[in-house]
């Protein structure tokens, strides 16, 4: 990881990881690039992309994998947990804490050194399974 302080701090830059940090929605590039563009109109969505890229490399959002080379991007940095709707692709933070102990107890079963993990729930969001339902019906 890069040293952070190091990070050149450019208005596109900040625009984005304020825009980031505004939700809890998990935004997919696209719709970052949408966010930003009401604050600086003649941003790119190469920039955009570039920067996510950054902020991600350096620790300072989370890039959420979905396959296929689709991502979504997370403001709050720390380790956390995530749930995935298989049908629409809507990612929420899990906020257990019981989940939590589950890096003390890999800690405790290897002799790795565990600078960080990810955990992904997958399932079906409520709004898709009312959907499910109402075909199946």
């Amino acid at each position: 990881m890069v040293d952070t302080c190091l990070l050149r701090d450019t208005k596109q830059r900040r625009a984005i990881l304020e825009e980031l940090q505004s939700v809890k929605t998990h935004p997919t590039a696209d719709e970052i690039y949408e966010m930003v563009r009401k604050k600086i109109p003649r941003i790119s969505l190469g920039t955009v992309y570039r920067n996510l890229d950054i902020l991600s490399e350096n620790g300072m959002i989370q890039r959420l994998e979905q396959g296929a080379g689709c991502y979504r991007f997370d403001g709050a940095a720390h380790n956390h947990y995530h749930i995935r709707c298989i049908d629409c692709g809507r990612v929420d933070d899990v906020t257990d804490e019981a989940v939590g102990e589950i890096e003390e107890i890999i800690r405790g079963k290897t002799d790795f050194t565990i600078i960080s993990h990810r955990l992904e729930y997958v399932g079906i969001c409520p709004k898709c399974q009312k959907a499910r339902d109402r075909k199946s019906s």
